[in-house]
């Protein structure tokens, strides 16, 4: 699959990501991450392994992107549970037009 990292277009398959990682430590996640095989990765480790390059000249983002449309899961960052006190769109709109609940 075609994909775009850095401005640079890139051939990737989930085989061939699945074999660059192969052997691969992961690093301590802090931020977004990737599972491969059995192992969870920082998105931006597997960005630096997979396109050969600087992690600085990409975004966890391109490789997200990337990596969910190969097949593999992604997750975001650790510990940004919404909050439990958070309104949904429809409790939002309840609260501006006056606090009428419609069942």
């Amino acid at each position: 699959m075609r994909c775009v990292i850095a401005r640079f277009p890139f051939d990737l398959t989930k085989a061939g990501v699945l074999e660059a990682m192969k052997g691969v430590t992961p690093e301590e996640i802090t931020g977004e991450s990737v599972i491969i095989g059995r192992r969870t990765y920082p998105v931006k480790q597997v960005g630096q392994v997979v396109t050969g390059q600087d992690r600085r000249d990409f975004t966890a983002g391109e490789v997200v992107r990337a990596m969910t449309k190969l097949g593999f899961t992604c997750r975001g960052l650790p510990g940004t549970a919404p909050a439990a006190d958070v309104l949904s769109p429809r409790e939002q709109a309840d609260a501006l037009l006056g606090g009428h609940e419609v069942s």
